[in-house]
């Protein structure tokens, strides 16, 4: 008898590939990791293992380009909780923006001392693979692009627009503490500008690089959003119970989140860098200033991100404080036009902006509740100015597009794209995103007719609690594989040890 070519054998599926409009039933075979053949009726004595895939969806594993691991709590926790919650939403690849400064390790200076750390804390504790953007706060960090490229994988970097004059969660006049950054340096336009040509510098050192390095954008202007949040905290209209969340949109409006993606727009065309990501556009007037930069600077490569936070939630929301974010929940109908965006292919990947903030920290001195059940503690709502920015998600990514995306009449290729192929292709995971010959075994299995309801509860986060607790969704992941290895099964939840890689972008 000869020995069975293939590892594993998942039988009976209905494969989402991220091309083309058709979903077909096949089979999958797996060897050393990376899918060996996909086929109807493959003969099970080819493979050491066999599984019932019971018809379910076949999803390329979700590349979650956009979390935050050990923001709030040390990385050496996060890693290991918030990959478990990656996996349960059929997460196989985790994307996480890190920077030196206050919160994640709380320390300043170079990224070659800084980034070993964050390293070695990471390593053997994801259970998903994972990799890091990086934010260059100060000059010593524009210098060390180049390295940073080519000793340490990272291949994506990121620019928070509003930090130079803003805080992270308000209005703040200590920004150089919080940046860690020295009295020399100044996080400003013409840094942005500087860190623009320093990442086209390095495309330019190394072009067979190039396609795939790339500097991503907050884009929110602190000028704008100082004032507006002095008008609106003294505005009477905001004061009201269940106002929380309107009143912080209106400090942070629409209209600064376009204005700061023009200016982003221009920089990158007067430094000639082609790459650019513009992060989690939460209205109509930033996704219509993306589009008309678009057709203002053709020669530029812009991709445009949405959140499921942003798909999902609006300024309604009885999460109040604890959906407080940054761009903010907006009203419904930018919420409407995010959709209407995202199904018109005007948006490239949608990415959950995970960022794990125990209600203790989110709200100190507030009373743990059920969102679905009793009003909570009255000393709980009412000051969204003292509520931290962020929140969890990526366990609800994919359940909750597929959920809502099908309502909406969008196809399930078009999903496989924004949440798997898309975000793969522009951050240099050329061995993820697809169901074909050669890339790495990850697969999310969906059940697309399962009904459940968010519970905090149910998910391996130490968050406590979500903004989406109580929503009702249709589709469920029952399976998530990662190189051909189960590391999650709704039944059993996450199964087994941390087995995530480091991802050394571009990959081969």
């Amino acid at each position: 008898m000869s020995k069975p070519e293939f590892d594993l054998l998942i039988k009976n599926v209905r494969v989402v590939r991220p091309h083309g409009n058709v979903v077909f039933d096949s089979d999958i075979a797996i060897a050393n990791g990376k899918f060996a053949l996909i086929a109807p009726g493959i003969d099970v004595t080819r493979a050491k293992a066999v599984h019932d895939g019971q018809h379910r969806m076949a999803f390329p594993g979700v590349v979650d380009a956009h979390m935050h691991s050990g923001i709030y709590s040390p990385l050496i926790e996060d890693a290991v909780s918030e990959s478990k919650a990656a996996a349960m939403g059929g997460v196989t690849s985790s994307l996480n923006y890190f920077r030196t400064g206050q919160y994640y390790l709380n320390k300043g200076g170079p990224y070659k001392k800084f980034y070993p750390e964050v390293l070695k804390t990471s390593k053997g504790r994801f259970h998903v693979d994972y990799g890091f953007h990086l934010a260059p706060m100060d000059g010593t960090h524009i210098k060390e692009i180049p390295e940073l490229i080519e000793k340490f994988g990272v291949a994506s970097f990121k620019i928070f627009m509003f930090y130079g004059s803003h805080g992270l969660h308000g209005a703040s006049n200590s920004q150089k503490e919080f940046l860690m950054i020295g009295d020399e340096d100044r996080y400003d336009y013409a840094h942005f500008e500087f860190i623009m040509r320093a990442v086209q510098a390095a495309r330019e050192k190394m072009p067979h690089l190039a396609r795939q390095i790339s500097l991503s954008l907050h884009c929110e202007t602190a000028e704008v959003m100082t004032a507006y949040t002095k008008i609106v905290e003294k505005d009477k209209s905001f004061q009201k119970p269940g106002m929380g969340l309107a009143a912080y949109s209106a400090s942070r409006p629409q209209h600064s989140e376009g204005l700061a993606v023009f200016i982003a727009s221009y920089l990158a065309n007067e430094t000639a860098l082609p790459n650019i990501n513009l992060l989690h556009l939460s209205s109509r007037k930033a996704v219509q200033a993306a589009m008309m930069m678009a057709d203002v600077f053709p020669h530029i490569d812009f991709k445009r991100e949405v959140t499921i936070g942003h798909l999902m939630l609006d300024i309604t929301s009885k999460a109040a404080e604890l959906a407080k974010v940054n761009p903010p929940i907006r009203p419904r109908e930018d919420v409407e036009f995010l959709w209407e965006a995202l199904l018109a292919g005007q948006l490239d990947w949608v990415a959950s902006d995970h960022a794990c903030c125990r209600q203790e920290m989110k709200v100190p001195g507030s009373t743990m509740f059920d969102l679905g059940g009793k009003q909570p503690a009255k000393n709980y709502f009412g000051n969204i100015w003292l509520a931290k920015s962020g929140f969890g998600g990526t366990e609800y990514l994919l359940p909750a597009l597929v959920s809502e995306g099908t309502r909406r009449g969008m196809g399930y290729n078009h999903m496989a794209r924004v949440t798997s192929w898309n975000p793969a292709q522009r951050y240099g995971l050329n061995r993820k995103g697809d169901i074909a010959a050669g890339f790495d075994a990850d697969i999310a299995l969906v059940d697309p007719s399962r009904t459940w309801t968010i519970h905090a509860k149910d998910s391996p986060s130490t968050q406590g609690y979500t903004p989406f607790e109580g929503l009702e969704l249709s589709a469920r992941i029952e399976e998530t594989w990662l190189r051909g290895e189960l590391i999650y099964d709704h039944a059993r939840g996450v199964v087994g040890k941390p087995r995530g890689q480091y991802l050394h972008r571009p990959t081969a």
